[in-house]
């Protein structure tokens, strides 16, 4: 934790006079149409962020140090040709993740899974009699496509993809099928049920 008061701005510089002396060059970032090295970002977005989190940490050490890491996350990541909105956008996402990090860190305790030995074991129902026979009824009632994408999704277990290519059809269009077979066999199951 950080026990400067100095403002964001000028721990900025110190890590700007650190960068130049080891000679590493600042990448740049496209905002809104012209070229701004990394700083310009940081300059423009730093006032509002360290607001932000301020206001949720409620102590300038803390906040400073949540938005410092918040640059540090999301400068490298940001994209070239990224709006000014799009920035802050992922600024302050990037500050939410960091502020649940700080916040984990700081009162954050191991979460068990609860004890469930004692609970029995839930009983199993068996399925109605007639389950089956219902079942295959209704699939003879079905036209031959959609019987035929119910049996390979719910019958043999095939994904998506692989009944699509049992089908030799698109997935978009195998998975139109299974909905609008499903829906037809809710109404013809309709009139059938108690």
């Amino acid at each position: 934790m950080s026990t400067s008061s100095s403002p964001p701005g000028d721990r900025a510089a110190s890590a700007r006079t650190t960068a130049a002396n080891a000679g590493s060059s600042v990448p740049e970032l496209h905002v809104v149409g012209v070229q701004a090295a990394w700083e310009e970002v940081y300059r423009a977005q730093v006032v509002p962020l360290y607001r932000f989190v301020f206001a949720r940490v409620g102590n300038r050490p803390d906040a400073e140090d949540v938005t410092a890491q918040t640059f540090l996350r999301a400068l490298p990541r940001l994209r070239r040709g990224a709006s000014e909105a799009e920035v802050r956008g992922y600024l302050y996402t990037t500050a939410r993740t960091v502020l649940a990090d700080h916040w984990t860190a700081r009162f954050g305790a191991e979460t068990a899974l609860p004890d469930v030995s004692h609970l029995s074991a839930p009983v199993a129902t068996p399925p109605a009699a007639d389950a089956a026979e219902r079942a295959a009824a209704l699939l003879e009632r079905l036209p031959d496509r959609y019987r035929r994408i119910l049996e390979l999704r719910f019958l043999r277990g095939c994904s998506v993809r692989e009944a699509a290519a049992e089908m030799e059809v698109s997935v978009g269009n195998a998975k139109v099928m299974q909905w609008r077979a499903l829906r037809r066999a809710a109404a013809l199951d309709g009139g059938q049920q108690p």
